[in-house]
C-alpha cells in the first residue's frame, strides 16, 4: 500500500512538473502539426501559381547550329539544352565554377543575368499579369532561400506578398515563397525546434523535449487509474473481501 502510494506521488509530481515545463512546446507542436494537414502543399509551395506555359520545341537543326556557334567557348561537363523566353538557350556546366547560359540564336552569352532578365523570366513563370514591383539580389543563404547562388529575388504585389527567386547564373525559377510559406516555415521551425536553418529535426533541443514529453506521458499512464478512481475502487473491494475471507 505505501509502495503503491509513493509511486502515485512521485509519478503525480513529474506528471505536473513535466507538464509546466512542456505545455508551450506541446501546444506547439499540435498548432502545427494541425496546420501542416489543413494547408495544401501545392498552395504553400505557390504550385498552383506556377503558369502553364506551352511546350516550345526546339529543332535538333537549331539546336546543333546554335551549338556550333559558342563552339570555341570553354568545355563543360554537361549541356542542358532548352527554351526560355520563347529563344533556344544552352545551359553549360563546368566541373568547377559557375554554370554559363548561352543564347543559340545569337551565340552569345546571357549569364550571369540582369536584374531585368530576371524579372521577365519571373513574369513568365508567375500566372496571372501581374508585374514585377522589385528585384533583389540575393548573395547568401537564409531560411527563405537555401537553393543556388547568387540569385535575383523578385517580388511581386499580389496580395501574398509572392516572391520568386531566380538563379542568376542559370536564369531558372529556383523557388517560389509566399505569405503562406513562411507561416508554414515558422511554425516548422517550432515543430522542429530548429530556430536558426528550420530544417534540422535531429537537434538536441528536439531530443530533449521529445525525451520529457515521452516521460510526461508515461507518467500520466501510471496515473490515470488514480485519477479514474479505478485503484480505490480495487481497495474497497479487496477491503471488503478480507473479513468474508477470515
Amino acid at each position: 500500500m505505501e509502495a503503491e502510494l509513493r509511486t502515485t506521488r512521485i509519478a503525480s509530481t513529474i506528471h505536473k512538473w513535466l507538464a509546466l515545463l512542456m505545455a508551450i512546446q506541446i501546444l506547439f507542436w499540435f498548432v502545427s502539426g494541425l496546420f501542416f494537414a489543413i494547408a495544401p502543399i501545392e498552395r504553400v509551395r505557390s504550385e498552383h501559381m506556377k503558369a502553364e506555359a506551352p511546350a516550345a520545341p526546339i529543332a535538333l537543326a537549331d539546336a546543333a547550329a546554335g551549338l556550333q556557334r559558342i563552339a570555341g567557348e570553354a568545355p563543360g561537363e554537361r549541356i542542358e539544352v532548352r527554351a526560355m523566353l520563347g529563344r533556344p538557350v544552352a545551359l553549360v556546366s563546368p566541373r568547377e565554377g559557375a554554370p554559363r547560359l548561352y543564347d543559340l540564336a545569337e551565340g552569345r552569352r546571357v549569364s550571369p543575368i540582369s536584374a531585368a532578365l530576371a524579372a521577365e523570366i519571373a513574369e513568365a513563370d508567375h500566372a496571372g499579369d501581374q508585374r514585377a514591383v522589385r528585384v533583389t539580389l540575393v548573395t547568401a543563404e537564409s531560411p527563405e532561400y537555401r537553393a543556388a547562388l547568387p540569385a535575383w529575388r523578385v517580388d511581386f504585389d499580389d496580395g501574398a506578398n509572392r516572391a520568386l527567386y531566380v538563379a542568376r547564373d542559370s536564369g531558372t525559377v529556383t523557388a517560389r515563397r509566399s505569405t503562406l510559406w513562411r507561416v508554414f516555415d515558422f511554425l516548422w521551425a517550432l515543430h522542429i525546434m530548429d530556430f536558426e536553418n528550420h530544417e534540422d529535426f535531429n537537434t538536441p533541443l528536439l531530443i530533449v523535449a521529445t525525451s520529457l514529453a515521452l516521460v510526461m506521458i508515461v507518467s500520466g499512464i501510471i496515473l490515470f487509474p488514480v485519477r479514474l478512481g479505478l485503484t480505490a475502487w480495487l481497495r474497497r473491494r479487496r477491503n471488503a473481501k478480507a473479513p468474508a475471507e477470515t
